[in-house]
């Protein structure tokens, strides 16, 4: 095992726990370490490790190493014997491991051998013979090496690729951690050491151990960490420092290099970690040959690296590396060299792509140009917040906002100031962009106002407060002192839109519709893509109404104008309302998930509940009721701490269906409860718990009067508040009722709509069409539409039996599908799921067909699921499994303690339940069943 870092990381620590580790378990530790201080020694790390051996075995060794115990000697001038002549390292390479082969041979070995990036290439050699031989001896070998270009570390990674040994390469410890080390440095709790201290302590020594240690022995010896009170705390600021220790130690690296060297490097420190040689090249305006030979300098020197990531960059090998080199800098030199690189940065790359731009507005700052670094800051932010960034975009946007506290330019500042609310809501913080858009609208321009209301309405869309969003988009529409241009005017159409589907109204999906032409109409002519999403969303949401199709393709038009214009952000929402989409038509989750992936990728929050919100709901009605009931906390818990309202609402709902589908009616009454108190009692929310939750509530308890009363009240519900969901009911399971009782003649066309269409609502259409061709007389198209049902039901579990009991009476009388099937898959799924009413409804309906029927005797469960269903009892499964034996009847009687006529009369109810010709296929079928 080979463990490779950089200096300090912490390699011979770990080295040593693990050797203690081996010495406590009864091994034999050796320890060997190289050295480049005073001339090079050959074979020292090993000479040092078998020092050991010799002063505990002495002479005895011979007998067990024999011929090779001399060519130890060379290494252990103990075992040295006159031989007349030299040994070969491959014979000192085989002494070795015969040595350490006998030694570990009853408790085992460990070798550890440190720093070998600094050993002799004599040692080097017989390292690369033990790495490749050493599997036959009960021995550990732990080399550490340095993660710089050496011979050892050639050697690992070349045994690494032959499979020879194993490559253990530390990283920096996370934050956490140094947390807890600088605490335990301290003689501390972490709790006793500031989180600010530990954060800079983590940023500062890229998670180095030993720089963690001298930077708090310096921040203790400065004066600046001081304990009182039981704990640490901070008397001042805390500059980004280097350890003097290891800026004394780079100056004297840097020394030799003179003044030109130094300040080639001191550009390039300037420019980052990572830097191309052609800036730094143009901020020095050194020649080629000048500029390459103080580059091969600081390699050697072993300050810079190259970057083998992209040609012509090169890299410090450390973070620190660079700040001990700016350390060394007065801050005026340090201000004249940044303004030098970040022209060269802006001459080199004019665009300023990607970390270039943050860079020189970095640089600008730190060479006094407050409003240029503004800018740059503001553009980098847009940016990010365009590329998926939202988190990058606010920190950026609010280095702007900052910059320009004291700027008299209320048109930039109010430009960054609108971005930066947006992009606090984007990431779910609504308290803070609304406060900060209140406190910039009396400095706004009148212009500027109405962009800023149009934003807030924005944001309270995104958080659920649609009454304010409306609010917000009057305020802009009445806005004094300005007339809304095309691009505003579409702006607040297009949130209008959205705010008006998410509420209930009787003439809202026609006005948000109508809003949403006129949005597009004026996106489209001036070209605004971002609100051309906005639109085609709501006009996809409006479509749902009418035509499924027409839907998905307004969604995905919306998605496509999203893609050309690299508009992230806007893609994710496009993205959830696609999903959602394709979960209601067909069922399809496949969406979801590539939602989800693109709204943790662009960091939208809002997103991300809204897609936990719907895949919960689905996996309610898939009837994967545990893992639905797991996820529902913390989907409550975070869309709370949001202030997510209308996704609170929707947890509670969901809540609620997914106790009404367990059966559960006192649940359901505490969650619908909760979202009463939550302001639900006239919204949206409560018409899904209308539809979804009481009725199927009802069924479960075999209560059909009680479902359709709910399905009525809910019909009245939407008529008076209509609402964007379409699983109220309405469309699928009162359909289905109302055949079953009578109410629609079976001459009569069943309501066709095209929320009736949904997948969830299909399935109850299906069967109510089945009743209604099976109460026309016509079994063969009835068995076709229960075939519909029966697979349009496929997703959801506990609705494709409850849809199949709910018609059995109905197929029993007209003679058609499968009744007597379908009771038995009912009744062996209600009664696993603990609904009592129902199954016992099942076997009741089976024995009036004559069938018999489960005990549900203790021990049930062990019956085969493919034998409950046709109704095998515990008894007669106890006589199957006997069957599988090639038992006759007396035996299996004398086994099971009941009599041989008995048996024969379990063996023929088998026989008939199982379908089986003979005695003999039962048999076999029994076995195959035990197997």
């Amino acid at each position: 095992m080979f463990v490779v870092g950089e200096a300090g990381i912490g390699k011979t620590r770990l080295a040593v726990e693990v050797a203690e580790l081996a010495a406590a378990d009864g091994m034999r530790v050796l320890r060997g370490r190289s050295s480049t201080i005073g001339p090079m020694v050959p074979f020292r790390p090993l000479s040092e490790a078998l020092l050991g051996v010799a002063r505990n075995h002495g002479q005895d060794l011979a007998d067990e190493i024999g011929p090779y115990l001399p060519a130890l000697g060379v290494l252990v001038p103990e075992w040295q014997q006159d031989t007349g002549g030299g040994f070969s390292l491959t014979v000192i390479a085989e002494a070795i491991l015969r040595l350490l082969t006998h030694v570990s041979e009853r408790n085992g070995c460990a070798l550890v051998l440190d720093d070998l990036h600094d050993a002799d290439a004599e040692t080097l050699f017989i390292l690369e013979y033990l790495t490749d031989n050493l599997a036959i001896s009960r021995t550990l070998l732990i080399g550490t090496i340095r993660d710089v270009p050496s011979d050892a570390a050639r050697i690992a990674r070349s045994a690494a690729q032959r499979g020879s040994c194993a490559m253990l390469e530390l990283a920096g410890l996370d934050q956490e951690t140094v947390h807890r080390m600088a605490a335990a440095c301290l003689d501390a709790e972490a709790a006793e050491l500031p989180g600010t201290v530990a954060e800079q302590l983590w940023r500062t020594s890229a998670g180095n151990p030993f720089v963690v240690e001298e930077l708090l022995r310096e921040w203790f010896d400065d004066g600046r960490l001081v304990r009182s009170g039981g704990s640490w705390h901070l008397v001042r600021d805390l500059p980004a420092a280097v350890p003097a220790a290891l800026v004394h130690n780079i100056a004297v690296r840097t020394e030799h290099l003179g003044e030109q060297g130094i300040e080639m490097l001191s550009a390039a420190a300037t420019a980052g970690q990572r830097f191309p040689l052609s800036v730094v090249q143009r901020a020095t305006a050194m020649d080629d040959r000048r500029l390459l030979s103080y580059v091969r300098a600081g390699v050697a020197a072993q300050l810079i690296v190259h970057d083998e990531t992209e040609p012509g960059w090169y890299c410090f090998r450390h973070p620190l590396t660079a700040e001990a080199l700016l350390a060394q800098l007065t801050p005026t030199t340090r201000g004249r060299l940044a303004a030098r690189v970040a022209d060269a940065i802006a001459a080199l790359y004019p665009e300023l792509p990607g970390e270039w731009c943050p860079l020189v507005g970095s640089l600008r700052l730190a060479a006094g140009d407050r409003f240029d670094a503004a800018a740059l800051f503001a553009r980098a932010g847009r940016r990010a917040l365009m590329g998926a960034a939202a988190d990058s975009a606010v920190t950026l946007l609010t280095k702007a906002d900052d910059l320009l506290t004291e700027h008299l330019d209320l048109g930039f500042r109010g430009e960054v100031r609108e971005t930066l609310v947006y992009a606090l809501g984007e990431i779910g913080r609504f308290e803070q962009a609304f406060e900060l858009a209140t406190s910039f609208s009396g400095m706004a321009t009148p212009t500027q106002v109405v962009a800023l209301h149009v934003r807030m309405a924005w944001l309270a869309y995104l958080a659920g407060n649609y009454e304010d969003g409306i609010h917000q988009v009057s305020a802009a529409r009445t806005a004094h002192g300005v007339a809304p241009y095309d691009e505003q005017r579409a702006a607040m159409d297009a949130v209008h839109a959205n705010l008006l589907l998410e509420m209930p109204g009787q003439d809202n999906i026609a006005t948000a519709e109508q809003l949403a032409n006129q949005a597009l109409s004026l996106a489209e002519q001036h070209g605004v893509p971002a609100i051309t999403c906005q639109a085609l969303q709501v006009l996809g949401i409006a479509a749902r109404e009418r035509d499924l199709d027409e839907a998905e393709r307004r969604f995905e038009q919306a998605q496509q104008v999203a893609d050309e214009h690299r508009l992230s952000l806007m893609r994710t929402h496009v993205l959830v309302r696609l999903a959602g989409h394709r979960v209601l038509s067909d069922a399809d989750t496949s969406s979801l998930e590539l939602a989800r992936q693109e709204a943790t990728r662009t960091g939208a929050i809002t997103a991300t509940c809204a897609l936990d919100a719907i895949d919960t709901l689905n996996t309610v009605l898939r009837g994967d009721f545990p893992a639905a009931a797991r996820r529902l906390p913390d989907n409550l818990d975070r869309t709370t701490r949001l202030k997510l309202s209308d996704l609170v609402r929707y947890t509670h709902a969901t809540r609620a269906i997914l106790a009404a589908h367990r059966g559960n009616r006192v649940d359901m009454a505490a969650a619908i409860t909760d979202l009463e108190e939550y302001g639900g009692e006239t919204s949206q929310e409560m018409s899904l718990c209308s539809g979804l939750a009481r009725p199927f509530c009802s069924l479960l308890e075999e209560d059909v009067d009680r479902a359709r009363r709910e399905l009525d009240l809910a019909a009245e519900t939407e008529q008076a508040r209509p609402s964007g969901f379409h699983l109220t009911g309405q469309h699928g399971l009162r359909v289905l009722l109302d055949v079953l009782a009578g109410d629609l003649a079976p001459d009569q066309d069943l309501p066709s709509s095209a929320a009736g269409r949904m997948r969830w609502n299909r399935q109850f259409v299906h069967w109510a069409t089945a009743v209604q061709l099976g109460r026309r007389g016509d079994p063969a198209a009835a068995n076709r539409a229960a075939a519909s049902a029966l697979t349009a039901a496929e997703p959801y579990r506990m609705a494709r039996h409850l849809g199949a009991r709910l018609v059995t009476e109905a197929a029993t009388a007209d003679g058609w599908g499968d009744p007597v099937g379908w009771l038995r898959g009912a009744e062996e799924y209600f009664y696993q799921a603990s609904v009592p009413a129902v199954a016992s409804a099942c076997r009741s309906l089976l024995r009036n067909h004559g069938e018999a029927v489960n005990q549900r005797r203790t021990g049930h469960e062990s019956v085969p699921a493919e034998l409950r269903r046709v109704g095998v009892t515990v008894r007669e499964y106890d006589v199957f499994c006997l069957l599988a034996k090639r038992l006759g009847n007396k035996e299996i009687a004398k086994r099971l303690h009941i009599s041989p006529k008995t048996v024969e009369k379990h063996v023929s109810s088998l026989l008939t339940k199982t379908h089986s010709a003979s005695r003999v296929v039962l048999s076999e079928y029994a076995t195959v069943i035990a197997r």
